[in-house]
């Protein structure tokens, strides 16, 4: 005898996800499925992806961390001026020696490695982090004008206001990433359908466009603070001092913490607001803790290396062909891809150019429009 449901034409059991998985599971297959809007969500894997388990993507990630290891140890020893490797382990088994290679690696590609690796490790979460809130596969630092902002209110505060010490303008630039970070989220916000993907890159763009040419504008009324903030519009590694390098570590390890943490949530936020809060998450309290992990992010990477473009947008994606759209592992995975594909960017800017430099802000533009563009092309844009 068939019961109510087989009459319905229903299957008896329940829908939904089976007992036997998990809800992050569950999580990790609805988040496959296009949103409320019609759009594929931003963390939907790339058409090949395989599914891997924990073991082959822990094991991935070591070799991340190997990878970037070895490219801290490039980073030391190649330059205009090459050191050997036994060079750059002299210096630092015998720090007090007084020599070509102490001077070359000690003062000068030390500090440059550390900034590369400070801000690389911001960019990369931070990036993850606001394509995952805002569901926009094109959100990244740069382009939603939260650098832009940062790196205005740091040379207003340096060139108008007279403040030299890092610890006094370093809080300028969380000021100014919080407010261009408001801004665009509030234009971008208007209208009936909210802050959908594009309005907010939209409003990104016309943001960055505006604090940019302030930026601009206040460098060229001035001679000497154009020489000497030009670092401010196209961002560097090799113009920070150990001291301000020490005093925004502390707060890239907090906005880090912070990122880190939002995992099993920016999986949720994936499927929508509505099925997010039926899952038990409390939106808004994401939201906000994303807000001050990007804050943090932004402002203190924008202190040691100006701003530095696409690398929040390129590294997510390449992290996602790696491990899918689990958040989980896209946030550790970006935090160990970024500095790796900073410092190498930093280094090719040292080589191309010898015996000059090309500073890695515009490496970073020039090798990120490749995968601007193909995400552009990939998604067509359909919610225009």
């Amino acid at each position: 005898m068939n019961g109510p449901a087989d009459r319905a034409g229903r299957p008896a059991h329940p829908s939904g996800p089976p007992p036997s998985r998990t809800r992050s599971t569950a999580l990790l297959d609805l988040s496959e499925q296009p949103d409320a809007e019609g759009a594929t969500a931003t963390t939907a894997p790339p058409p090949r992806r395989s599914v891997r388990g924990r073991p082959a993507l822990a094991a991935g990630l070591v070799l991340a961390l190997v990878a970037l290891g070895l490219t801290l140890v490039a980073s030391l020893a190649v330059g205009s001026g090459d050191v050997p490797f036994a060079d750059v382990l002299g210096t630092f088994l015998d720090p007090d020696a007084e020599n070509k290679a102490q001077l070359i690696v000690g003062e000068v590609r030390i500090p440059r490695t550390l900034a590369g690796l400070l801000a690389g490790v911001a960019l990369g979460l931070a990036g993850t982090v606001m394509q995952g809130v805002t569901r926009n596969p094109i959100a990244d630092p740069s382009l939603l004008g939260i650098n832009a902002g940062a790196s205005l209110s740091v040379v207003f505060a340096i060139s108008v206001l007279g403040l030299g010490a890092s610890q006094q303008y370093l809080w300028f630039g969380f000021l100014g990433a919080l407010i261009a970070a408001l801004v665009v989220y509030g234009v971008g916000s208007l209208g009936r359908e909210g802050a959908t993907p594009v309005k907010l890159a939209l409003a990104g763009a016309a943001t960055t466009a505006v604090l940019t040419s302030l930026t601009t504008t206040m460098l060229l009324t001035d001679r000497q603070s154009y020489d000497q903030f030009r670092f401010w519009q196209i961002g560097a590694l090799n113009t920070r001092s150990v001291e301000v390098l020490s005093e925004a570590a502390p707060f890239i390890v907090v906005g880090g913490l912070f990122a880190l943490t939002l995992g099993s949530q920016l999986n949720a936020l994936a499927l929508g607001d509505d099925l997010a809060r039926g899952f038990g998450q409390r939106v808004g309290l994401v939201r906000g803790v994303s807000a001050v992990a990007v804050v943090l992010l932004c402002g203190a990477s924008t202190v040691v290396a100006g701003p530095i473009g696409f690398v929040g947008l390129a590294v997510p994606h390449i992290a996602r062909l790696v491990t899918g759209p689990d958040y989980r592992w896209v946030l550790p995975y970006s935090m160990v891809l970024a500095p790796t594909l900073l410092l190498w960017a930093d280094i090719v800017g040292r080589v191309v150019a010898q015996p000059g430099e090309v500073q890695v802000g515009v490496v970073t533009a020039a090798l990120g429009c490749v995968p601007f563009i193909w995400l552009v092309r990939r998604r067509k844009l359909v919610e225009l």
